[in-house]
């Protein structure tokens, strides 16, 4: 056999097993963000007050969303100044943050209707997955950002073009300039009370 011919049957063998490696990706990110969204939906659904409702969301949002890589990538190039110990308060606290304010978006009793789209590999270990949300009257067009961390997990949010890291860091980045780490945890500390 020429060598033409043994490259062409293993770009035809191997291109298959790439696509279908590629699509099971897919497949996995998108069950486990239905699978999350599922979760927080039937807790709300049952939530007879929002105290409880916050007690509940937090250990499933924890399993879902990857909140260290949501905290370094919100607080930027600064992360690297933070020891250990303040990595951890400042996951601690961001992560906090994010629960309250996710929990204190809903309205016990009304349900969001989810539509999913197309899931997308965006690169390497990474998906991204369009979905349109309509809650109390309005529809919102949200992006969950997807990565391979001890299985597929949210790193970021788009809601309306608007990457909520991003968000975060666009506040972030200018308290760390100024203060460095204790004024990022202060920062935090503040909005995780003010969250509450």
């Amino acid at each position: 056999m020429n060598r033409r011919l043994i490259l062409l049957l293993l770009v035809v063998v191997i291109a298959p097993v790439g696509h279908l490696k590629a699509d099971s990706a897919l497949e996995q990110a998108q069950a486990r963000l239905r699978a999350a969204v599922d979760e927080v939906l039937g807790l709300a659904r049952k939530a007879t007050d929002r105290p409880t409702l916050m007690r509940q969301i937090g250990p499933v949002l924890s399993k879902h969303i990857s909140f260290e890589v949501m905290t370094r990538r919100a607080i930027g190039p600064g992360w690297r100044q933070f020891n250990a110990a303040d990595q951890k308060r400042a996951v601690g606290l961001f992560t906090t943050l994010v629960i309250r304010s996710y929990g204190g978006k809903f309205t016990l009793g009304v349900q969001p209707e989810v539509r999913y789209g197309a899931a997308v590999a965006a690169a390497a270990g990474r998906v991204d997955i369009s979905t349109t949300t309509t809650y109390q009257g309005s529809r919102y067009n949200v992006v969950y950002r997807m990565e391979e961390t001890e299985g597929w997990r949210t790193t970021d949010v788009v809601i309306e073009g608007v990457s909520m890291v991003a968000n975060y860091r666009s506040q972030l980045d200018p308290v760390f300039k100024r203060g460095g780490v204790a004024a990022v945890l202060s920062s935090l500390e503040q909005s995780a009370a003010k969250s509450e």
